[in-house]
C-alpha cells in the first residue's frame, strides 16, 4: 500500500467552536466525489445537536474537467482500487487521531466518502463507535480489522437508491453479503432515489443516530 495522503486542518468546517466541543460525541462526514467539505455540512440541521460535526475536505484532485476534491482516483466506473480506498483511509484515521482525541467516534460517508469511512472502521475497529454509508459500498478485499469486525458486529447504516447507476453492481452486490457478517447492518434501499440523499433516508439516519447516543449514554453508565 502507498503512503496515505494528508488532510488539510485548516479547511475542516466544524458545526461548533473548540469551546463547545468539550466532551462531545464526534461524527466526521467525508464527502462525495468532486465534491468538498461544504457538501455534506447542509445535513447539520438534520442530524442530532448533541454531535460535534466535522466535515472534512478529501486530499486528492479528480481528474479534470471535474471540480472539487476526491479521495481516491478513479478511472472509469470499475476503476476503484482498493489500496487506494485503505490509503485515504489511514489519512481520515490520522486526522481523527490528531484532532478528535479521546472523544468517541462516528463517521458518515457519501459514495466515495460511503467507501472511505467504511474502510476506516475496517482498518482501525477500536477507533470508530458506527459508520454511516449512504451510496456507497466496501472495498474488495481483506484487512487484519475484519475477523475483529466479525466478532463485534459494530453498528453500521447502509442506505442506497434503487435507481442508483453510479456504483457497480458487483459492488453492491459483495456489500449486501459483507456488511451483514461484519456489522449490525441496519439501513433501507429507497424506490426511485437516484445516487442521492432523501428526506426519508435523512429521516432514517437521524434516527439510527440517535440510537448510538442512547448506545453512548448506557455505555458510559455501565
Amino acid at each position: 500500500m502507498s503512503a496515505h495522503p494528508s488532510l488539510d486542518p485548516s479547511v475542516v468546517r466544524w458545526s461548533v467552536p473548540p469551546s463547545e466541543r468539550g466532551d462531545r460525541p464526534v461524527l466526521v462526514l467525508l464527502h462525495g466525489y468532486g465534491s468538498d467539505e461544504h457538501d455534506l455540512f447542509g445535513l447539520v440541521p438534520y442530524l442530532p445537536e448533541r454531535f460535534a460535526v466535522a466535515s472534512l475536505r478529501a486530499p486528492l484532485a479528480p481528474q479534470w474537467p471535474m471540480p472539487g476534491a476526491s479521495w481516491y482516483p478513479i478511472e472509469g466506473l470499475d476503476g476503484r482500487d482498493p489500496d487506494a480506498v485503505t490509503a485515504a483511509a489511514h489519512a481520515v484515521l490520522s486526522w481523527v487521531q490528531d484532532a478528535v482525541g479521546p472523544a468517541p467516534v462516528g463517521l458518515l460517508g457519501f459514495s466515495q466518502g460511503g467507501a472511505v469511512a467504511l474502510q476506516t472502521l475496517r482498518v482501525a475497529p477500536a477507533a470508530v463507535a458506527f459508520t454511516v454509508v449512504l451510496a456507497g459500498y466496501a472495498a474488495d478485499g481483506e484487512l487484519p480489522g475484519d475477523a475483529v469486525l466479525a466478532a463485534q458486529r459494530p453498528p453500521v447504516f447502509w442506505g442506497r437508491g434503487a435507481a442508483d447507476d453510479v456504483i457497480p453492481t458487483a459492488l453492491v452486490d459483495m456489500t449486501a453479503q459483507w456488511l451483514p457478517a461484519h456489522s449490525e447492518l441496519s439501513g433501507r434501499v429507497y424506490p426511485g432515489l437516484t445516487h442521492s440523499i432523501s428526506q426519508d433516508e435523512l429521516d432514517d439516519v437521524r434516527a439510527f443516530l440517535e440510537a448510538r447516543l442512547e448506545d453512548l449514554d448506557a455505555h458510559a453508565q455501565a
